[in-house]
């Protein structure tokens, strides 16, 4: 199995990059129900400023275009998202070491780090309607045993199911807890970006031989 490379890193930035821009008028309408219908919009500058910034990085090891991506990232986006992705990517590049690479195996690791990151940051818990119902599925996956490949999509299911199910619940934080049981019914947005940021990392620590 060939390891994860630096190169890896840029190309699931880019991959990323292209996710949120695919959807960001769905997200954007999503959040119309419960926020201030920008989240998409929010998410792709995020990730644009992130990817511009690995990418910039030309030399740098997997923690150093980590880092930057939590740098540009922050710097994009002011709203509470800025903070807990920038706290997010610092842990992966915490997790992913000073190394131009790692190996697949030890990848679902950068999936557990950040939903530590964002649990630290955004002082969230399951059941309270944000993001981290998303991460804290895909974050309890990424520590199963198993073949790589059943890891990653346990992984990826485990953040849909758990962004799918923030419809049932009432909002407890941010702008959308004004709303109270009229939040129920309709997904957090925040919880589905992060479902589709997980199944994108998944797929891109996937062995491509």
């Amino acid at each position: 199995m060939s390891d994860f490379t630096t190169r890896d890193l840029d190309a699931l930035f880019e991959a990323l990059v292209t996710k949120m821009a695919e959807e960001r008028d769905h997200l954007c309408r999503l959040d119309g129900v419960i926020g201030d219908a920008d989240h998409g919009i929010a998410m792709l500058q995020g990730m644009t400023a992130a990817r511009d910034a690995v990418v910039a990085l030309p030399e740098g090891t997997l923690q150093d275009k980590l880092n930057a991506a939590a740098k540009g990232f922050l710097n994009a986006v002011g709203a509470s998202s800025g903070p807990l992705y920038a706290t997010a990517f610092l842990r992966a590049g915490k997790a992913a070491g000073p190394r131009a690479a790692m190996p697949r195996e030890e990848t679902p690791a950068l999936v557990a780090a950040m939903a530590e990151g964002i649990a630290h940051r955004g002082k969230a818990q399951v059941g309270q309607k944000t993001m981290f119902d998303a991460w804290a599925p895909a974050a309890e996956a990424a520590g199963s045993d198993g073949p790589l490949p059943e890891r990653l999509s346990r992984i990826a299911r485990a953040a849909e199911a758990g962004a799918q199910g923030t419809a049932d619940l009432v909002a407890q934080l941010g702008r959308a807890a004004r709303l109270g049981d009229r939040s129920l019914g309709h997904p957090d947005p925040g919880a589905v970006s992060a479902a589709m940021i997980v199944a994108t990392m998944a797929r891109h620590f996937e062995d491509p031989a």
